[in-house]
């Protein structure tokens, strides 16, 4: 089965770790990594993305490693727009994150219009960190988490505002 999923992917975490495996899972994954310009342009915070090339490295170890286990092929395109290549008939299925369900619904609705089939989605589950919120790259670049969820040393001993006893 042809699959596609999107992202980032600055950085690598387990939670994108998760949708790969999905993906692997269903077949073989054509993985849409946005362009520098479109990583730019879809943030929703003030936080820098690193160049494309960095980013595709990053993604081709993770990716080999799953080609690796399920003794299946993928391919990296880069994606300039949202929709990316997902539109393409070939397709069958797409992975998504909970944040990018509507993506894969939009998406549907364009391949619909264009007289295709729409995908199956496949929607995985956040992967949560030590401390129970969602594991984000947001929350890795600003050293609260690693790519697993563990709790930086800077963030292990502290108290959430609210819950410190009065001294």
């Amino acid at each position: 089965m042809d699959v596609a999923l999107g992202g980032t992917f600055d950085p690598v975490h387990d939670g994108h770790r998760a949708i790969f495996e999905r993906a692997f899972e269903l077949g073989e994954p054509t993985v849409g990594l946005t362009s520098d310009d479109l990583a730019t342009r879809m943030r929703d915070e003030d936080r820098p993305v690193r160049p494309y090339e960095e980013r595709r490295h990053d993604l081709e170890a993770e990716l080999a490693s799953f080609a690796a286990e399920f003794d299946s092929a993928y391919e990296i395109r880069e994606i300039e727009d949202p929709t990316g290549f997902a539109p393409e008939p070939q397709f069958e299925a797409i992975v998504v994150s909970p944040e990018t369900e509507t993506g894969g619904r939009r998406i549907n609705e364009i391949r619909v219009d264009r007289g295709l089939e729409p995908l199956d989605i496949h929607v995985v589950d956040h992967v949560l960190a030590a401390d129970g919120e969602i594991i984000s790259s947001t929350r890795i670049v600003e050293g609260e988490i690693d790519e697993h969820g563990n709790l930086t040393p800077e963030r292990q001993g502290r108290v959430p505002s609210g819950d410190a006893a009065d001294g």
